[in-house]
């Protein structure tokens, strides 16, 4: 196995988990868990299929759903704390969605853009550009870089998009810092996790973490996501928590 493993939180997701294509990925030297969020439906029986075909491909099962912010959180503590079945400690962790909107390829991309660079962290980013097939309803794409604006503000850098759900981080000592408790947003704990790690990054005040952004070269809204207007609302109200929290420390 390579230095990677993602974490693929999910919350009901019978009907648009692509099985197939994930083992794929997972069979392609990756390790994938899948953390199933308390699910209704069929998605615990769909990934205990999933796990018994694919030895690189673990699932961590949580009997109540608690959101995707502490599905993802307790899917790296479990990586961190070598409970996963995985042959060895990766060098990076990361998390993506289950309907894979920002598919294999571009995973397995960002996964060569992270071995080749000094970064804490490497974030996808959603950027109609010539050439790329990025696939985002307009609403939500004018309502996302308000939200997008107020986030950079928050994070003190020009970060283009911190809710595009491809991420990966370096395994250090940061990082399990960093996910050693949860989070106080629900909604927008992207933003919450990135100001985490300037806010405990060692060193003097001014030591920040290094942070790099991918331009994504596909991506695809997924028919059934779960994020709404409600939602939306929702998010912007955990980014002032955010700001009210961390307002204090100077980096």
């Amino acid at each position: 196995m390579t230095g990677f493993v993602w974490i693929v939180p999910c919350f009901d997701e019978e009907k648009r988990l692509e099985a197939e294509r994930w083992r794929a990925l997972a069979e392609g030297g990756r390790g994938l868990l899948f953390v199933n969020d308390g699910s209704r439906d069929g998605t615990a029986r769909m990934l205990a299929s999933m796990r018994e075909k694919t030895p690189s491909l673990d699932v961590l099962d949580l009997s109540v759903n608690g959101g995707k912010a502490e599905a993802v959180r307790q899917g790296f503590l479990h990586v961190l704390s070598g409970r996963a079945r995985f042959e060895a400690r990766p060098h990076w962790l990361g998390f993506a969605d289950a309907d894979l909107a920002t598919p294999p390829g571009e995973l397995v991309r960002l996964e060569q853009v992270a071995e080749g660079s000094t970064a804490d962290a490497v974030l996808a980013s959603r950027v109609r550009l010539s050439g790329t097939a990025i696939d985002r309803h307009a609403r939500r794409h004018y309502l996302g870089r308000v939200y997008a604006t107020a986030a950079s503000l928050i994070l003190k850098r020009p970060i283009y998009d911190t809710q595009c759900g491809a991420k990966l981080f370096r395994v250090q000592p940061l990082l399990s810092a960093v996910m050693s408790e949860p989070f106080r947003s629900r909604w927008s704990f992207d933003v919450e996790l990135l100001r985490r790690m300037d806010v405990l990054q060692p060193g003097a005040p001014q030591a920040r973490s290094e942070i790099l952004e991918v331009p994504l070269k596909e991506w695809k809204d997924v028919h059934g996501s779960k994020l709404s207007a409600g939602a939306m609302l929702k998010a912007g109200l955990d980014l002032l928590r955010i700001w009210l929290a961390y307002r204090s420390d100077g980096r």
